[in-house]
């Protein structure tokens, strides 16, 4: 068995035996003050009594970048769209400055000085912004991360866009296919301090290392764009540059993958060096339709919003508190439940190529 079946044994355990306990747990008296809420995602499922969604409520997202990110722009307009339809105001602010950790603690606690119900945060760094954060939490708003987290202790809930062992080995795999399982190849990430894109390394480096098939693939470097469209494009010609036998670039960011896609399709290595990683369709549909990138993958950013949003809104609504094993069903009749450390994933992302693009429009 492979790492990564092995991985995917101990995540599927992982996530039965907490439900079957809490199964078995809910006939039980239960004192706690939490006790209210649903604690078995079957129970709150079949409709489980809960407390109605307020109406009125602020709700306030604070991607990574503002204006110009395609991805971050569809996840505003999904969470903008549940959270009017339940009655409430969505207020977005932030900076155009994906790196710019400063400024997002100068709104986190501008948020929190104007009183709003909840903050949904893409965060930038995973520490730096637990202090404004906690102290936002102290004054009983409900902090919900999207995209990229924080310390557990620093939001109640974290919606994930997918299980990250699920979404990297894909590209990896997708990646080796391509190259015929050999020659060397870099990621081009985002910022060094990106909790997700660290984490999504973190796994991709595991797939390599582990599967036997991989053995004659060779990871030279991890570049960092900071999700700077410039930055990126001229990193992707430094990449070919300075490893002229490189074969493949992976790019786990929107920004970095449509930079890099831009520059190999203007240069002699299109069609050569190949390249996949997380982007939208949008921004990737020319470079799939001009040859240069066979695939790549993503989530729904919409719908990762919307996620967002209706976890902010049952929490300040007080259906849920974030602790694992708890439920939640969306507007759209989605059934989720949080795992450990209140994380709900959104689910699968999807692959794109010249076969599906035109079906998709975000």
């Amino acid at each position: 068995m492979n790492n990564f079946m092995t991985r995917r044994t101990v995540s599927a355990l992982a996530v039965i035996i907490p439900l079957t306990l809490l199964t078995a747990a809910c006939g039980s008296e239960n004192k706690d003050p939490e006790s209210a809420v649903p604690t078995n995602p079957t129970t709150a499922k079949r409709g489980y009594p809960l407390d109605p969604i307020k109406k009125g409520m602020t709700i306030a997202f604070v991607p990574k970048q503002l204006g110009g990110n395609l991805y971050f722009s569809a996840a505003s307009q999904g969470g903008r769209e549940v959270v009017e339809k339940l009655g409430s105001t969505f207020k977005e602010v932030g900076t155009p400055d994906s790196t710019d950790t400063a400024g997002q603690v100068k709104y986190i606690n501008q948020l929190t000085d104007e009183g709003v119900d909840a903050i949904v945060v893409s965060a930038q760094d995973p520490d730096a912004l637990c202090g404004a954060l906690k102290h936002a939490m102290d004054k009983g708003i409900r902090v919900v991360t999207y995209d990229a987290d924080t310390r557990p202790e620093c939001r109640n809930a974290f919606v994930s866009p997918a299980d990250p062992d699920k979404l990297t080995f894909p590209l990896v795999q997708s990646l080796a296919e391509q190259i015929d399982y050999k020659g060397e190849i870099a990621i081009l990430s985002a910022s060094k301090s990106a909790t997700n894109q660290n984490n999504w390394i973190k796994y991709m480096k595991e797939d390599l290392d582990t599967d036997s098939r991989y053995t004659d693939i060779k990871l030279v470097t991890v570049a960092y764009g900071d999700d700077n469209t410039d930055k990126s494009y001229r990193l992707t010609g430094s990449l070919l540059k300075t490893y002229p036998n490189l074969k493949a670039i992976i790019a786990p960011t929107s920004v970095g993958i449509n930079a890099a896609a831009q520059y190999l399709s203007q240069s002699p290595f299109k069609g050569k060096v190949k390249l996949t990683g997380l982007g939208t369709p949008n921004g990737m549909r020319e470079y799939v339709k001009d040859g240069t990138v066979e695939s790549f993958r993503l989530w729904d950013p919409t719908e990762l919003g919307k996620l967002a949003a209706w976890t902010a809104e049952s929490l300040a609504s007080g259906q849920i508190t974030g602790r694992e094993g708890q439920g939640l069903s969306t507007m759209d009749g989605h059934f989720y439940a949080l795992g450990i450390n209140g994380v709900i994933n959104l689910g699968d992302s999807t692959a794109f190529t010249i076969k599906n693009i035109d079906k998709y429009n975000f």
